[in-house]
C-alpha cells in the first residue's frame, strides 16, 4: 500500500505502534503549511525553525505517551500546538516592565521604541537585561520602588503601605529612580546599543 496517500490518522496511529517512517511522511506531509503559520505570526526565519522544531518535539512526546486522541484531526492539533509556542515565545520575549500610563513612566522612550518585531523584541530583552544592572546603581530608596513597581507590579498604594512613606513620595522616588536610569541608560548607551 503506498503510504503517502494513507490517512493522517492511520500514520499517526502507526507511528504510535513503532513505525518510525510513518511520522516522516506526516511531517512533510504537513510542514510547508505548519512552517508558513509559524512564520507568519513570528517573522523571523530563525525564531520559526525553532518554534517548529519545538512543535514537534512536543508532538512526538504526546504520541510516545499515548496521549493523543484527536481522531483524524492531526493537523489542526499540531497547528494548535504551533500557536501555543508562538504565544510563549511573545510571552517570554514581552516579560519586560512596561509603563503604559505615562510616557514619563516609559524607560524605552529613551530609545525611540516604535513597533516591535520580533527581531527588535528579542533586542529589547537584552536591553532589559542590561538595565537590570543599571537599575542596582540606582539609591536603594529608587530602587526599591521602582523594584516593586515594575517586578511586582505592584500600585504605588501599596507601595506606600510597604515603605511606609505618603503615595507622593512614593511617585517622587520613582521619577527619579526613572530619570536616573534614562542618565545611565544614556551613559552605558554604546553598551546597549551593541
Amino acid at each position: 500500500m503506498d503510504k503517502l496517500k494513507v490517512l493522517d490518522s492511520v500514520l499517526v496511529s502507526d507511528y504510535i505502534n513503532g513505525d518510525e517512517k510513518s511520522f516522516e511522511i506526516l511531517i512533510s506531509r504537513h510542514q510547508q503549511r505548519i512552517y508558513n503559520f509559524i512564520f507568519s505570526k513570528v517573522l523571523d526565519r530563525d525564531i520559526t525553525e525553532d518554534v517548529f522544531q519545538d512543535t514537534f518535539i512536543k508532538v512526538i512526546k504526546t504520541l510516545k505517551k499515548g496521549k493523543y486522541n484527536e481522531e483524524g484531526k492531526f493537523l489542526p492539533w499540531v497547528m494548535r500546538i504551533a500557536h501555543n509556542l508562538v504565544i510563549d515565545h511573545f510571552r517570554r520575549n514581552k516579560r519586560m516592565p512596561t509603563f503604559k500610563n505615562t510616557d514619563e513612566f516609559d524607560i524605552f522612550s529613551v530609545l525611540g521604541d516604535g513597533e516591535l518585531n520580533a527581531e527588535k523584541l528579542l533586542v529589547k530583552e537584552q536591553i532589559l537585561s542590561d538595565v537590570r544592572n543599571l537599575i542596582n546603581e540606582l539609591p536603594e530608596d529608587q530602587k526599591e520602588v521602582l523594584m516593586m513597581r515594575m517586578y511586582k507590579d505592584m500600585s504605588f498604594k501599596e507601595i506606600s503601605e510597604n515603605t511606609g512613606v505618603s503615595i507622593n513620595t512614593a511617585l517622587g522616588r520613582m521619577r527619579y529612580a526613572l530619570i536616573n536610569l534614562r542618565k545611565l541608560i544614556e551613559k552605558y548607551n554604546m553598551v546597549l546599543v551593541n
